[in-house]
């Protein structure tokens, strides 16, 4: 393996890749690139937007003088080129995984890691924070964010574009332009982009304006006091980045590291906010994930080889939930015409891409916008439709005013389906669904409930879609689901009632959503021992079924609520409301994810460290009846 990387094990750290000769950066480049395939093909992680940063990560750490210079990466899906050069070479191999490194920048990781970064299009905005303060402070300090396309269209990136242009102060945003985020991006920005870069007419001159300018300086000045005008008379919506008094630059090929080094040297010497724009592909190097860039995003395992990934058929195993969900939309959407699909920018992860196949007219991927997409879905609802808005949980928080002030403020009749809530493993503390009950529940007017199998989820969203509903929260986990014969006839559930699973005398387990599956075990468990347990799926934690609690206090001294989500202000504080409200004496557990944001590592290794799996529940139920008089 040393052979194979000869020039990268010399290079632990930005100081030692400043003194490699600017003729050899391809061929680290290339070193970098087999090692990220070698590493990933064996440890998943994010792959495709790693592979096509490689040259803009080597090019900015061998031209700016990094840790005191700040590279801000969005997302951090394409940062992994960075991580290896700044110390993590030899712990790479831990990766996303318990106990290793964050597969994200991460601040209390390195140094080098100047801003954590898991959702997109928050880098120009903390660069511009890093920016003015260095200019208060007096530093010479250049800060620059790299951020994707698909970042870009994110709202929160324009805001800091149209502050960033009237503060002057030293800022360098790299505009990583590959056309694809996870799935092909989408809108105007989007297509102007694609314009920019296959203008002919202005990128033949733009190239001889360059190359006149690196000769003369009086021209160059000239040139730059006339760029606009030469822009606007050339490609006539070219100046987007310049109207916000950006200085653009570009565009260039990301993927030529020493044209990147000499343009990166260059904009140093230029003060005030500059914009390169560089274009990429993502997947570099590796056919397979050039060919299919959305499978190849995060492929999992596979064969360095052939290319082959590794998994197990559908036909073993239930199906993951997002399937579920896509296809029960279809179902749904045949039977009622009112029903619309919308997402920010997840179409191939929600499933709703199954939906925009077959009915494109009824189903919108907005781009990563997730505020707009719910604003929106309060648009379509206001005007007589019924949208189902696909979001990941953890991304749902970027969009709490618009649950609150554009939905439920007016009763709107809106699906909000969260993907991805809880525990999601690897990706760590940056994507946990851990928060959605919490925040959710105090909202008045809005339902919220989630599912403990396939079956609850396609009558959940059926009863959510039916006349004179309100706004509807249905969250639910990453993964596979409990059994294979999920399809069946709809029914509808009654809002705000649970389920009883089995009845019992020694102690009351509550469980809402997946993690009622986890209690199922841990009764049977229980019960193998002569300890009876009643155990019911709540279902709603917004309205809770209050008839069954009054039945579970009465009944029993010992409670234990269990639920995939944070236990300060879940289900379980519901139930701690209610028992405190109501004066009864009852001894309560709560199991769920602690008061902590939750590293990274599988699912099940997270469910056993926070408590909450089949052996937590098992142990707090001896724990809890051990404590009896």
């Amino acid at each position: 393996m040393k052979e194979k990387y000869a020039l990268l094990e010399t290079v632990d750290f930005p100081q030692d890749l400043r003194k490699v000769p600017s003729s050899k950066l391809t061929a680290i480049c290339q070193e970098i690139r087999d090692f990220i395939i070698d590493e990933v093909s064996e440890n998943p992680g994010h792959f495709g937007a790693s592979l096509g940063a490689v040259e803009i990560a080597v090019a900015l750490h061998y031209v700016f003088n990094t840790p005191y210079d700040k590279l801000i990466w969005d997302v951090g899906h394409q940062a992994y080129a960075h991580k290896i050069l700044t110390g993590r070479r030899e712990r790479f191999h831990t990766n996303r995984k318990l106990d290793g490194i964050s597969g994200f920048p991460n601040m209390e990781e390195s140094e080098y890691d100047a801003f954590g970064t898991g959702h997109s299009s928050t880098s120009i905005s903390a660069a511009l924070g890093m920016a003015v303060a260095a200019k208060m402070a007096g530093e010479d300090r250049e800060v620059v964010a790299i951020i994707g396309d698909g970042s870009m269209t994110g709202g929160m990136a324009f805001e800091a574009l149209n502050h960033a242009g009237i503060e002057k102060s030293n800022l360098l945003v790299i505009l990583n332009d590959n056309q694809i985020a996870i799935d092909p991006n989408v809108g105007a920005l989007s297509q102007y982009l694609t314009n920019i870069s296959t203008s002919k007419t202005y990128n033949k001159v733009k190239d001889e304006v360059w190359g006149i300018t690196e000769r003369a300086k009086a021209i160059r000045l000239f040139f730059q006091k006339t760029a606009i005008g030469i822009k606007g008379s050339i490609f006539r919506r070219s100046n987007l980045f310049e109207s916000l008094n950006f200085r653009y630059f570009g565009p260039i090929d990301g993927h030529d590291v020493e044209d990147l080094v000499k343009t990166l040297t260059r904009l140093k010497k230029i003060p005030g906010p500059k914009i390169l724009h560089v274009l990429t592909k993502k997947g570099k190097g590796y056919k397979p994930a050039e060919e299919n860039q959305t499978l190849w995003h995060a492929p999992g395992t596979f064969d360095r080889t052939t290319g082959k990934r590794n998994g197990h058929s559908p036909l073993e195993q239930p199906p993951l939930y997002q399937h579920v969900f896509g296809h029960t939309m279809v179902e749904l959407a045949e039977q009622n015409d009112k029903i619309v699909g919308i997402t920010p920018a997840m179409p191939s992860g929600s499933s709703l891409n199954i939906m925009m196949e077959k009915m494109p007219n009824r189903a919108f991927d907005v781009g990563i916008a997730e505020q707009h997409a719910v604003t929106f879905s309060a648009g379509l609802a206001a005007a007589g439709k019924i949208p189902f808005c696909s979001i990941y949980s953890s991304f749902m928080q970027r969009a709490y005013d618009s649950i609150i002030h554009d939905t439920a403020l007016q009763n709107l009749q809106v699906v909000f389906c969260l993907d991805r809530g809880g525990l999601v493993g690897e990706d760590g503390a940056t994507h946990h669904g851990a928060f959605d009950m919490a925040y959710l529940r105090c909202i008045p007017n809005l339902t919220v409930a989630a599912p403990m199998n396939e079956m609850e989820l396609r009558n959940m969203m059926y009863t959510a879609q039916l006349p004179n509903g309100g706004p509807f929260s249905i969250r639910y986990p990453r993964g596979c689901g409990t059994t294979t014969s999920w399809r069946a006839p709809f029914e509808k559930l009654e809002v705000g009632k649970a389920r009883l699973l089995r009845k019992g005398d020694h102690i009351a387990l509550l469980s809402i959503g997946h993690a009622g599956n986890f209690a199922t075990v841990a009764a049977d468990r229980l019960a193998n021992e002569g300890i009876t347990a009643t155990h019911y799926d709540m279902r709603f934690i917004r309205p809770i079924d209050e008839d069954v609690l009054q039945e579970v206090c009465k009944k029993f001294d010992q409670i234990i609520t269990i639920e995939d989500g944070v236990i300060t202000g879940g289900m379980g504080s519901a139930v701690a409301e209610f028992i405190a409200v109501h004066g009864y004496p009852t001894y309560l557990t709560r199991l769920g994810i602690p008061d902590i944001f939750v590293e990274q590592g599988t699912i099940p290794q997270l469910q056993a460290t926070c408590g909450f799996d089949a052996d937590g529940i098992y142990l707090a139920a001896k724990n809890a009846l051990a404590q009896k008089p």
